[in-house]
């Protein structure tokens, strides 16, 4: 019998991801913050548990859900100033301490990386004043003192079904650095690669996941925003801009896990993306 995963946020990426766990074979057991939503993971047989860590009191029947070996975090930094992401997953890894988990996946972002007009690898500095939370989380799951594995993987804007990039900047007027390269990864490859770090067990790494393909953000968000029949974005140059912005490279992920990207090019993979989807929350 395969290994038991607990999903940790089944939202836009958690809750396909679990699926797909599933159909892999895998146990499979995911949490939400919406008691409503516990039905839905039922019917798609997730085992079901209704867990936020943004409580300070962890209720004894959640004890199960970290009763597996492998746990994927896909809960992202919220807005508010209320219960910062940081303590979340500072009591997240006090909870994993008594676990029997042996390996993380924690889901980040390549937020964390400082501005840079050069490639960003794993290596580039990171953004230690506008990423604190993110970066303090990271150092929490990488901890040498934990008794798990944990791989983080640094995801770029994140597109797919109920996530069209057009949406984003339609209509809007006087947008900077129309000749920056933009930094996308679809919902499809991002359950591929999760999937592929689990399979091949490439534990204690830090991956970025990034497409292959980086157009300008004026190219890309105007084909997007036509695509959807809604009004194209207008972009004005400046003699401040920065042409390069940030270039994240997938590299050394490719190589690790020899992974081709399902949408090497989010300009043609926004082509393929449904007009009438809707968002999973």
């Amino acid at each position: 019998m395969k290994k038991k995963i607990s999903v940790l946020g089944c939202g836009w990426l958690g809750l396909p991801l679990a699926e797909a766990l599933l159909k892999q074979g895998y146990q499979v057991a995911g949490s939400t913050t919406t008691p409503e939503k516990l039905g839905l993971l039922a019917a798609k047989g997730i085992s079901p548990f209704l867990l936020d860590l943004r409580s300070p009191v962890i209720v004894p029947e959640n004890g199960r859900f970290f009763q597996a070996e492998i746990l994927v975090v896909a809960i992202p930094p919220g807005r508010g100033q209320e219960n910062p992401y940081q303590d979340q997953i500072a009591r997240l890894q006090k909870i994993l301490l008594n676990s029997p988990v042996k390996q993380v996946l924690f889901v980040s972002s390549t937020g964390v990386y400082a501005p840079s007009s050069a490639i960003i690898t794993e290596k580039s500095a990171l953004d230690h004043s506008g990423a604190v939370a993110l970066i303090a989380a990271e150092d929490y799951m990488l901890s040498a003192e934990n008794p798990w594995k944990t791989t983080i993987v640094r995801f770029a804007g994140l597109f797919g079904p109920g996530r069209e990039p057009g949406r984003f900047l339609a209509g809007k007027k006087d947008l900077p650095n129309p000749e920056a390269p933009v930094n996308l990864i679809h919902l499809e490859d991002c359950i591929g690669i999760i999937s592929e770090i689990i399979k091949q067990e490439k534990w204690g790494e830090v991956f970025n996941a990034c497409a292959d393909e980086h157009p300008s953000r004026k190219v890309f968000y105007q084909a997007a925003t036509r695509n959807l029949g809604l009004p194209e974005p207008a972009f004005v140059t400046s003699a401040e801009e920065n042409k390069n912005g940030k270039w994240i490279s997938n590299q050394k992920l490719k190589a690790a896990l020899n992974y081709t990207f399902l949408y090497p090019d989010p300009l043609q993979a926004i082509l393929q993306i449904p007009k009438n989807s809707t968002e999973i929350s």
